[in-house]
């Protein structure tokens, strides 16, 4: 046994706040690394020690291997916590870890390389007799070969990277005149995200169900599963949802795919947490391999809630050398959990991620709710990393009442500043397919009305414009110093009314409102309201309307007001100026970036012919690549960027002339 007195942890946020929690438990001095964009970050300070590693960028900071094993020995650091994603499944930092002497906490190199490239995982899943899904998994990587293996195949057909995961590098192909478009873009989504383009060709499964087995192991070959984790609910191949158990999941079931997930374990002769992800087919009710990510998940907590075990204890105390604690016989899963990952992305615009600051956060006090994040008050939301804001997991004795439990909490959660997904969230929660466990991977594209997640009833915007109008009323009666002994908005005309133009999305809400009396007489439209403030105080107001009280939030950054209330929902509203700058006039045949994005790849030159639909630019924005294509034909006449450039949002990257 090596005992382990000292963790530097390499990675940011979340992961980074929950190992340092366990650490704290068990004894251990934490160190934590952190970039320029996080230099003010809660996890920053959570840890023992903080060291600041580099740039912004991951590749200059989170992402470099020497500078980090350079603090790690710096700091006296025994072991490296890589967390999940950056540096947590690369074969060559383990192997660095190794030969500096500090313990990598994570499976063996060899089962890392075994499982890094998805091609030979399945060869050797295939050897030990787990089942494989039908495809082609094969050196010759050229157009023409991977051609072949697809239309041999049958489309559709799945392209994957055999380097990574989390969507990238992956492409559905449903016909073969799609097939060397998707193959190339695939390739170059891989190379830029992995430094690998290896694809695999396989059957694509059309409805089917993403489930997942924990596994652990240790250094004396012993290897266990920890139950299932139903993650079928995803949004561009990432989850979003995970709940445990499964809502398909049998006893046989169960005992099947957890002997097939303990035997690829031990093929690998794994020793420390991981996750075998498995495929099941609805229609035929068979299960296959997909793949076993050689790493904490991000879902882990799920599997904590039901069973009561402490993962990343689990780790640590296996990289010291420890045998398991627990044997294969004495895991029993304990009621039922759910985790919902909020996101800062508009899902109303095909889940495109925002930046931005998060001017409040509070979560509301729940039996039974655990909150995994590394947010606060104020904390910026940048175009460097994954957009995951929280991960919202609840815990309760059946499905169903954590189910309502999770609503509660998204209906509550105040989150405000920008655009996420939580409202997305609740939709999915509350739709009645979800709620009885039938759904498949298609179920967001093909169950939820993804425009109604932005849209809401009038009176929603109503109530939403009378809080904005009574919060800027309140600041503006806190500042007032001359004539406080004349009403608010006193007018020679005693009749006439306060008015505000606010705007939601394009369209405009005119308010009307005066204040006599201790109450408040609105106009939102044709809508007549009578209002009473009832309390102010740190969380917000509470505002009696129509003779019913109600709660808001509101968040008032320049003409942005954010509310949020428990039966509306949250809302963005924009103060229309009274007398409103010019706007500035769009370039013709001009293309602007969508959100804050770097310059992947320029596709097209000054003075080149393109076709409709043709990929001009690649942007990528937390972590995730988007093409601008040519919505016309014609000839491109400027590019005003280059590679590796960082964009705002609207910026103007190339204009073309038809």
């Amino acid at each position: 046994m090596r005992p382990i007195n000292t963790i530097l942890i390499a990675n940011r946020g979340e992961i980074a706040s929950r190992v340092i929690r366990t650490c704290r438990k068990m004894g251990i001095k934490s160190v934590a690394i952190f970039s320029e964009a996080d230099r003010n970050a809660p996890f920053v300070t959570q840890a023992d020690v903080a060291v600041f590693i580099g740039e912004s960028s991951p590749a200059k900071s989170y992402l470099n291997q020497n500078k980090i094993i350079q603090t790690a020995k710096k700091t006296g650091a025994d072991a490296i916590h890589p967390g999940y994603g950056f540096l947590s499944e690369n074969v060559s930092f383990a192997e660095k870890c190794a030969e500096e002497g500090i313990i990598f906490i994570g499976p063996h190199p060899a089962a890392i390389a075994a499982m890094g490239s998805k091609s030979e995982a399945k060869t050797l899943m295939q050897k030990h007799n787990v089942p494989i899904v039908p495809g082609y998994q094969g050196k010759d990587q050229s157009l023409e070969r991977l051609t072949q293996a697809a239309i041999k195949i049958g489309f559709p057909v799945l392209l994957k990277a055999t380097a990574g995961g989390g969507g990238k590098g992956m492409r559905i192909v449903q016909r073969e005149s799609d097939i060397e478009g998707a193959i190339n873009a695939a390739k170059r989504e891989a190379l830029n995200a992995f430094g690998d383009d290896e694809l695999i060709v396989e059957k694509y499964v059309a409805s089917g169900r993403h489930i997942e087995f924990q596994i652990f192991g240790d250094q004396h070959g012993n290897a266990i599963h920890l139950l299932e984790r139903e993650c079928t609910i995803q949004r561009r191949y990432q989850k979003v949802i995970e709940e445990s158990p499964s809502p398909i999941m049998g006893e046989d079931l169960r005992k099947r795919m957890g002997e097939a997930a303990v035997k690829a374990a031990k093929a690998l002769a794994y020793d420390n947490a991981g996750t075998v992800e498995f495929i099941f087919d609805d229609t035929t009710q068979d299960f296959y391999f997909l793949e076993v990510n050689t790493r904490l998940q991000v879902e882990h907590p799920v599997t904590e809630e039901i069973t009561g075990l402490d993962l990343v204890q689990m780790q640590i105390e296996s990289a010291q050398g420890l045998p398991l604690s627990i044997r294969q016989e004495e895991v029993k899963g304990r009621g039922y959990a759910i985790e919902v990952r909020l996101y800062a992305e508009d899902a109303s615009n095909d889940f495109l991620p925002v930046t931005g600051t998060i001017q409040r956060f509070e979560t509301p006090k729940v039996e039974g709710l655990r909150i995994e994040t590394a947010i606060e008050d104020g904390s910026e939301i940048s175009i460097f990393y994954d957009p995951m804001i929280a991960k919202l997991i609840v815990w309760d004795n059946s499905r169903a009442a954590a189910h309502r439990k999770m609503q509660y909490v998204l209906r509550n959660l105040v989150c405000m500043g920008m655009t996420t997904n939580q409202d997305f969230l609740l939709q999915l929660l509350e739709n009645n397919d979800f709620q009885a466990g039938q759904y498949d991977t298609h179920f967001i594209q093909n169950k939820i009305d993804l425009t109604s997640t932005a849209s809401k009833t009038q009176t929603d915007y109503d109530f939403a414009a009378m809080a904005a109008c009574v919060s800027a009323w309140l600041q503006r009666e806190k500042s007032r110093t001359l004539l406080r002994s004349v009403p608010s908005g006193w007018r020679n005309n005693f009749n006439d009314y306060q008015q505000e133009t606010y705007l939601v999305g394009e369209e405009e809400l005119k308010v009307k409102y005066r204040y006599q009396k201790n109450t408040f007489e609105f106009f939102v439209g044709e809508n007549a309201y009578s209002l009473q403030l009832i309390e102010v105080n740190e969380k917000g107001l509470r505002l009696e309307i129509d003779g019913l009280q109600y709660a808001f939030s509101v968040v008032q950054n320049g003409n942005d007001f954010f509310v949020h209330n428990e039966q509306i929902g949250n809302v963005h509203l924009i103060e229309k100026e009274r007398f409103p700058a010019k706007e500035v006039e769009k370039v013709k045949g001009g293309y602007e970036a969508p959100m804050p994005s770097q310059i992947v790849k320029v596709l097209v030159t000054e003075g080149q012919s393109v076709k409709s639909g043709e990929g001009l630019v690649v942007l990528s924005s937390m972590k995730m690549e988007n093409t601008i294509e040519a919505v016309e034909d014609g000839l491109v006449e400027e590019v005003y960027v280059e590679e590796g450039a960082s964009v705002e949002a609207g910026f103007l990257l190339l204009k073309i002339v038809a």
